[in-house]
């Protein structure tokens, strides 16, 4: 087929299908080979259709060459985007150049990027101006790596929303006393000009902006745009972070609709949003600092918020290292939170069923204690743990065996676990089993008045087996609906 297809080109018959025909022909790695092989030996010339009378010609020749990566066709692709008078084809030259090194001509890819910026297209141009601001803007950001702005807060008064475990926004909004706060479905909203004091809270899930003027609107692409585009966002970005626009963006929704209309409602007021801000803000799935959210509420309206992926959270970077079933930093520290009465400094800790040693970490920034163990049947977890813990700064001892069969010379204060579940590799009957070897190694190994920290997803195994070796349930906390889950507390 590769062979019948050149032949064709040769002798200009059927280029344009015959072009489009090997496009699909060298998704097979073998047949792009043998396709290479023709270019390489000098027997195609594909860059002789680039100047074709037929645009479509034009078009598929150049994506073939970016398929194919050939890089000694760049001078001809940059060549022929100049010389384009067709707008649908211009973009595709942008494209194929993507996959090569076009940085000879940045210089001129820069300047034709602000002078397409500033260019107010007719209705019937906008479309094609567009996919070829976008195609320009991959390419520049392909050769020269994007440096997001950096932020800087200022004196400026942030209006945030703090996304939290909905059943406990209190515990977060409690860590704010200096600060005006209300609490909302949506997690606890903050009015403040000390946006730092905000960043160390270990228990907030996601930081989020409510921009004046820009907290809701009714569920049309057009509409939307206006109203993020006629906000308080732009002064926001320019009073926040150093260097000048355009930022890049991305836009999230959050909606019952199929991915496939979330899809095309994004793309649209993704679209509108760049028209109505002069390119102020650009669309960028790869390269954006921030974030648009589109939540769709119950009356049918969208509320609009904003996050920065240009603020640093360094509260958890200690966790490089996870297996598939870590808890998050986030919620061990929610965790913690809540059982911060019910433990002491100073005390001796275990976790039996540590994994990457998430819960012990969080558990000695929250309240330090004395000497702390973890244990672990996972090889790469105790690895993992131990990376996590020295990039904390922490010292804890792991150990690589079946906890039922750990013993040591005194007893432990504490025991802080997260508790196994029924999984793929477990079955439900196998963790009752789990819980049933539990509180017998539990009582054997605490002091008389230790205590278990537990987070479970199996409340009824608790319940049922703690009081056989005189363990009795002295709190409980609800921590989710589905998958249920608990953290009980025992003494």
């Amino acid at each position: 087929m590769i062979n019948r297809l050149c032949k064709k080109l040769n002798h200009s018959v059927e280029v344009r299908q015959s072009l489009s025909s090997l496009r699909q022909e060298i998704k097979d790695p073998d047949k792009k080979e043998l396709l290479l092989s023709w270019i390489q030996d000098g027997d195609l010339n594909l860059t002789a259709f680039l100047s074709d009378d037929d645009a479509k010609t034009r078009k598929n020749a150049a994506l073939l060459i970016g398929e194919l990566a050939l890089s000694s066709c760049v001078p001809a692709l940059f060549s022929a985007y100049q010389k384009e008078e067709t707008l649908f084809v211009r973009e595709s030259y942008l494209t194929a150049m993507q996959s090569m090194d076009a940085s000879f001509y940045l210089s001129a890819l820069k300047e034709r990027f602000k002078e397409l910026s500033s260019y107010k297209p007719v209705p019937e141009e906008q479309k094609h101006i567009e996919k070829e601001l976008h195609a320009l803007s991959d390419l520049i950001l392909s050769m020269e790596p994007y440096r997001k702005h950096p932020f800087r807060s200022g004196r400026q008064t942030f209006h945030c929303l703090l996304r939290t475990n909905p059943l406990y926004p209190e515990i977060t909004q409690q860590q704010l006393s200096d600060a005006k706060t209300s609490v909302s479905r949506l997690g606890v909203q903050v009015k403040t000009n000390h946006l730092n004091r905000l960043l160390p809270i270990r228990t907030w899930q996601e930081l989020l902006f409510q921009v004046p003027g820009m907290t809701s609107s009714k569920a049309d692409p057009d509409t939307i745009a206006k109203t993020i585009a006629k906000s308080e966002l732009l002064n926001l970005l320019s009073n926040t972070h150093d260097g000048d626009f355009p930022f890049f963006f991305r836009i999230d929704i959050k909606s019952k609709m199929s991915l496939s209309d979330r899809s095309r409602f994004a793309q649209k007021t993704a679209q509108a949003l760049e028209r109505y801000t002069d390119r102020k803000l650009m669309n960028s799935t790869s390269y954006y600092e921030l974030e648009l959210r589109l939540i769709e509420g119950k009356s049918g309206i969208f509320y609009l918020l904003t996050k920065f992926h240009t603020i640093k959270d360094p509260r958890f970077e200690y966790r490089q290292e996870y297996i598939p079933t870590s808890i998050k930093p986030v919620n061990a520290a929610l965790l913690v939170e809540l059982a911060k009465d019910y433990m002491i400094p100073d005390a001796q800790i275990l976790d039996p069923f540590c994994g990457v040693g998430t819960m012990l970490i969080e558990r000695q920034k929250a309240i330090k204690g004395n000497t702390s163990y973890g244990i672990d049947h996972s090889p790469e977890a105790i690895e993992k743990a131990i990376r996590n813990t020295q990039n904390a700064d922490q010292i804890i001892h792991y150990i690589n065996k079946d906890c039922f069969t750990f013993t040591h010379q005194y007893a432990f204060d504490e025991i802080f676990t997260e508790m196994p579940y029924a999984s793929g590799k477990k079955s439900e009957a196998e963790i009752f089993e789990v819980y049933e070897k539990f509180f017998p190694f539990a009582r054997k190994l605490l002091t008389p008045e230790g205590t278990i920290i537990m987070y479970t997803r199996n409340r009824d195994y608790v319940k049922k087996l703690c009081t056989k070796q005189n363990f009795q349930t002295i709190r409980e906390f609800k921590i989710s609906e589905k998958p249920e889950t608990w953290l009980t507390i025992l003494k």
